[in-house]
């Protein structure tokens, strides 16, 4: 028999390695290809360990997906707005947890009323929340993100109360600035709630009091400086200047105000080829706006595009503006990602000084800033550049440096999984 000193120091085993938390991802559609910000920020946080599982609210119905979306889509949660299990949920947490289901939907309608599309929403949403409540405790999810401070963040709330699970949100633009119903109460019963600017951190401290600044993180959203990269080849300096505008063709991206500014290149002789890529409800109207201009040899609509082929579209443009508006209806930009693309391939932008777009931009270092809906603006500043390539060259370098910097997507998703992780109780 072996017999250990008294005084023989005495090794403790090691604790064990923290263990990566399950995040349920919630957001209102998937896949939206307009949205590759989220499906992006997903595939980041997975590379980091963490399990992921998608709650969308809604299936998006589309013919054209992000490749790296299709895995995805095959073990995504999707649940219709009511089916059998949807109403055996309903039952299942009447009767373990009647206050806490009926508590949930009594500060769930009465935060929002007032707001007839919130409200609605919460009503048709709600059942299906407890339902995915149900599947998440199933699941041993540790952590739920939700994206958008809307009817996402708002059934993260009811599956919290439901659950316990912690929950956070993302808030981008519009979801923040049109309709603020309910938004003090999702921050409240939050673990952590980001943002992607210091801009919309203001805005939660003006709605929510000084102690929302604590609890609201800014991380701004990434895109991969890898996949986005500058282009070898050397751009064609004695042809017209290619502009590439993406975006849902939406009042809020301001398209038209570019239409009119090339309008004023032409009227100065400015030759070009301007490539607007995405669909949207404006699309008639830009297209109707085009002809009348007498610029169909010139501005074309490329509709949606995959990132691949946004890559390519990159790489062959001269600058890309995103001519950004509040909309009639409080609409307002966050700070659009398809700049933080352009940046990271090094291409010239050209944006509108307009909500967090400054913390991207900074004027005639890392881009061009110009006025909202400034027609004039855009064209003298499409002029400057198309007859300054050196300058061109510079911006696309400053840019790149700024997303290389402060929008790495695969620093940020760290900082995610930091917090997701800080959330979960040991």
């Amino acid at each position: 028999m072996t017999v250990l000193s008294a005084d023989r120091p005495q090794v403790e085993a090691a604790p064990p390695a923290p263990r990566a938390p399950r995040v349920a991802y919630m957001m209102s559609r998937f896949p939206k290809l307009t949205e590759t910000f989220i499906l992006y920020e997903m595939l980041a946080v997975q590379a980091q360990g963490v399990t992921v599982e998608l709650f969308p609210l809604q299936r998006e119905r589309t013919t054209v997906m992000h490749p790296e979306a299709a895995p995805l889509v095959a073990r995504a949660h999707y649940q219709p707005l009511l089916s059998g299990a949807i109403l055996r949920a309903q039952w299942h947490y009447l009767r373990r947890k009647p206050r806490a289901y009926l508590g949930a939907l009594r500060d769930l309608l009465r935060a929002n009323w007032g707001s007839a599309r919130y409200f609605v929403g919460a009503l048709a949403f709600f059942p299906k929340a407890v339902r995915f409540a149900q599947l998440m405790e199933a699941a041993g999810i540790d952590h739920l993100h939700a994206h958008f401070a809307s009817h996402p963040a708002a059934m993260a709330f009811v599956i919290h109360r439901l659950t316990g699970i912690p929950y956070s949100f993302t808030a981008h633009g519009s979801d923040l600035h049109r309709d603020k119903h309910m938004l003090c109460q999702k921050v409240a019963e939050a673990a952590f709630v980001v943002t992607i600017a210091r801009f919309n951190q203001e805005i939660f401290v003006a709605e929510c009091g000084a102690s929302a600044r604590d609890k609201v993180r800014v991380i701004h959203c990434g895109v991969d400086t890898e996949a986005f990269q500058p282009r070898r080849a050397q751009p064609d300096l004695a042809g017209p200047l290619q502009i590439l505008c993406i975006g849902t063709l939406h009042e809020v991206k301001g398209q038209t105000h570019l239409i009119e500014a090339c309008r004023l290149l032409r009227e100065r002789g400015v030759e070009f080829v301007c490539r607007f890529v995405g669909d949207g409800p404006d699309e008639p109207m830009l297209r109707a706006q085009v002809a009348q201009a007498g610029l169909a040899d010139a501005v074309h609509f490329e509709g949606r595009k995959t990132r691949q082929e946004v890559i390519a579209l990159l790489n062959a443009a001269d600058v890309v503006v995103a001519p950004s508006v509040p909309s009639r209806d409080k609409r307002r930009e966050g700070i659009p990602v398809v700049l933080m693309e352009a940046m990271g391939a090094g291409v010239p932008v050209i944006a509108s000084d307009l909500s967090g777009i400054p913390e991207l931009v900074e004027h005639e270092v890392s881009g061009l800033l110009v006025p909202p809906g400034d027609a004039a603006a855009i064209a003298s500043a499409l002029e400057r550049l198309a007859a300054d390539p050196a300058l061109r060259a510079r911006l696309g370098q400053g840019g790149r440096d700024k997303v290389l910097r402060e929008f790495d997507l695969a620093t940020n998703a760290a900082r995610l999984v930091e917090l997701f992780s800080g959330s979960v109780q040991p």
